[in-house]
């Protein structure tokens, strides 16, 4: 009970931190990946980018769903083969104990993959935030263009481009 305790309690004052935060027009790409670490998406929250809140939380829950699946199933096959070769054949599995090898690999393989997916998800999560955090005050004005201009220059008698460039 205490531990629950204290996790609503961090979790409040992170929260407060962020809301407190989202008043400075100065974002602190340190402070950003922090709190991208301690709650995925918080950091992206931070930086005011809410769109991307729902995509870190599918990238994670994804391979969470997909790593359980994996992990269960190749539990499965595992204990199948190692009750088989202990001797006991209850199961009722269809297949040969070369089919259990080879499921128990597979499923294996997946787990690891669905682990690894879950870690760069967050890993990307925690960069972007900081990232985001250091361009939030990149100003990007409309004035900014580049014209292409075919030339005739008659002193050397030759054809060119003019490259212009309005910042």
């Amino acid at each position: 009970m205490q531990l629950k305790k204290h996790i609503l309690i961090a979790l409040f004052l992170t929260f407060s931190g962020i809301c407190e935060a989202q008043e400075s027009l100065v974002k602190i790409p340190k402070r950003a990946g922090m709190y991208s670490a301690i709650i995925p998406g918080a950091g992206q929250v931070y930086t005011k980018k809410y769109w991307k809140v729902p995509i870190i939380y599918a990238g994670l829950i994804t391979s969470a769903y997909y790593f359980k699946e994996n992990h269960d199933l190749y539990d499965l096959y595992k204990s199948t083969y190692l009750n088989r070769i202990d001797g006991n054949t209850t199961d009722n599995l269809d297949y040969s104990n070369t089919d259990l090898i080879t499921l128990t690999e597979f499923y294996r393989r997946n787990r690891e993959v669905s682990a690894l997916l879950f870690t760069l998800t967050y890993i990307l999560n925690i960069v972007d935030a900081s990232v985001s955090a250091h361009l939030f005050e990149y100003d990007v004005t409309e004035d900014i263009s580049l014209h292409f201009q075919p030339i005739y220059m008659a002193k050397e008698n030759a054809n060119g481009l003019s490259l212009s460039i309005k910042l």
